[in-house]
């Protein structure tokens, strides 16, 4: 019974070593700072709210954190021609058109620009 204890006491740390981790958001940026931004231009802020912030805003799912700029840099050494067919296309997890189905590319642009960059806080 003693030798339980102690290999009990290791197996709780070993599996909440990782409970106070950012899931792949780079240095201190975490989904709170995250949470917090917002596009300034309301059309933009309404298609970023419908379409990009459910995945952009939560760690899990694998995609660089809005306003996380070490994420999202070596995303952007590729070109904005790159990632904006990766957004058309559909890459990874995300789905085509980003969930934007009406979006363009100019938009698509705008949206990346923004979430690549630290945005503003919302009000």
């Amino acid at each position: 019974m003693r030798k339980i204890v102690p290999l009990l006491t290791l197996l709780c740390l070993a599996l909440t070593a990782g409970c106070n981790q950012d899931n792949g958001a780079t240095g201190a940026f975490s989904e709170n700072n995250s949470a917090t931004l917002v596009p300034a231009d309301p059309d933009l802020a309404a298609i970023y709210n419908r379409s990009c912030r459910s995945c952009h805003t939560v760690a899990a799912t694998g995609s660089p954190l809005t306003g996380d700029r070490a994420a999202w840099a070596p995303r952007l050494e590729k070109g904005m021609d790159v990632l904006v067919d990766n957004v058309v296309g559909g890459f990874g997890g995300m789905p085509p058109f980003g969930l934007c189905m009406d979006c363009d590319a100019g938009q698509f642009e705008a949206l990346i620009d923004f979430m690549s960059t630290a945005g503003r806080a919302a009000p």
